[in-house]
């Protein structure tokens, strides 16, 4: 979950079973915390660990994300490692420009379910994932994918290289814009007055909707969407346009540490959002911070295209890691036999001769005509994002460039073309037209 987002989830709340001893804590707007300095404002989403809130910090008259945990055991340790992690990001970046989100505080609150561990982050605004969305999954210009990238490596290489970090879950939803898309529904720009108590009982005898009332309204227009969805399809509904997003500010951090780990002391075999997840990983061969720039490579070619790089899918005949295998060397060629033979699970997917087990015909289409062809990307424009993806996609993770050289990359330092006329002694320059990009979805093996 994008811990620090600006807007509650597009998902479905997180259910009123969950608020009992050891789960979350029952929160309503005003409510205090910390001994009053943070004052609940609205909630902005929810985890499987936490639910997060937009507070006002009366000490610094800011408005910041308030992240509390589940009060249970396991989830209060998964909390102090976050916090460990997130301590020493605050503690190396002092003037706060590496892109990476900060801690401002953290304390423990006792209520009905048991204690819980809060986090006080700075506050940020939508994800990638909405930004994607927002866009009709249509891609973004070119430019804005090369900004968003900078502040992802700027990001990746403060964790990797100074920290010694990964942060094994990389993806749109956990990168989060500085500011909202919509700017009338950031708090500092909606020139609301923050709520500093509890609203006055109105004369229903509540001073908020219920729970299950919420969830049971949320229900019922969901439903009426969907009716009115299926009656927009059969009344032959167009394609919506790509949106303007000239004024749309997308500078970013990189959040939600819940399952970093140090290079030294990695916790857990399997890692990553599945889309997201890199080969080693799948094969468990082992990883190191190459994961994560495995992980950026997807999240690059989603924000210029809409799509996800790899969605796979298992069937009766082939798992869903032999398929996501499969589209990885249908777009990069056939995996070295040394890799696809050299994890602790490749017996189970791979043959003695490196080739998939059940999976044997692979329809190859390289990263540049994919995008030429699928996305209708210019030859140039394909063939230079591609040489700057395609490397961070090497099936062995020991020649992946780490994010330091991806800064230097000719690509991300690329925002416009020169063309130097000497007869006319004269200067044109002339700015790459990046072209519309499609919503065609990769295909799933049949």
């Amino acid at each position: 979950m994008s811990c620090t987002s600006s807007s509650a989830s597009d998902e479905d709340e997180e259910g009123i079973d969950s608020y009992r001893k050891g789960g979350y804590h029952a929160v309503r707007i005003g409510d205090p915390f910390n001994a009053g300095r943070y004052i609940a404002q609205r909630k902005l989403g929810w985890g499987q660990f936490s639910t997060v809130w937009l507070a006002y910090d009366t000490q610094s008259s800011n408005y910041v994300a308030l992240k509390i945990q589940k009060s249970a055991t396991q989830f209060s340790q998964a909390a102090l490692h976050e916090i460990e992690v997130l301590s020493a990001i605050a503690d190396g970046d002092p003037s706060n420009t590496k892109c990476v989100v900060r801690l401002i505080d953290h304390f423990k609150h006792l209520g009905p379910n048991g204690q819980h561990q809060c986090m006080v982050l700075e506050f940020l605004g939508d994800s990638l994932l909405r930004l994607i969305r927002h866009n009709h999954y249509k891609g973004l210009h070119l430019n804005k994918v090369r900004e968003i990238c900078k502040c992802i490596l700027i990001g990746l290489d403060y964790l990797h290289r100074e920290l010694g970090l990964l942060h094994t879950d990389l993806k749109p939803e956990n990168i989060l814009l500085f500011s909202t898309i919509d700017p009338a529904k950031d708090p500092v720009n909606s020139g609301a007055s923050p709520i500093l108590g509890r609203p006055e009982i109105n004369l229903n005898g509540g001073s908020t909707m219920n729970i299950i009332e919420k969830k049971l309204k949320r229900r019922a227009k969901k439903a009426v969407a969907k009716i009115s969805g299926r009656r927009t399809t059969m009344g032959g509904a167009t394609e919506k346009p790509e949106r303007n997003l000239d004024g749309v500010n997308v500078r970013c951090k990189v959040v939600d540490f819940g399952n970093a780990c140090w290079a030294a002391k990695p916790f857990a075999e399997e890692i990553q959002t599945r889309q997201y997840r890199a080969p080693e990983v799948i094969l468990r061969s082992g990883y190191s911070f190459s994961v994560d720039m495995w992980s950026f490579a997807c999240t690059a070619f989603e924000l210029a295209t809409g799509d996800m790089l790899f969605a796979p899918n298992g069937s009766q005949t082939f798992c869903e890691d032999e398929d996501h295998l499969a589209l990885m060397m249908e777009l990069l060629g056939k995996m070295p036999r040394k890799i696809a033979t050299g994890g602790a699970r490749s017996k189970d997917l791979f043959d003695r001769h490196g080739d998939l087990k059940r999976i044997r015909r692979l329809k190859y289409w390289p990263m540049n005509r994919l995008l030429v062809d699928r996305y209708k990307f210019s030859e140039d424009d394909a063939r230079e994002f591609s040489d700057f993806l395609c490397p961070l996609l090497d099936f062995a993770p020991e020649k992946r460039p780490i994010a330091q050289q991806c800064l230097q990359h000719p690509w991300i330092n690329c925002t416009v073309s020169i063309n130097v006329d000497m007869k006319n002694e004269g200067v044109a320059t002339v700015e790459k037209l990046e072209v519309g990009v499609n919503n065609l979805h990769l295909k799933a093996r049949k």
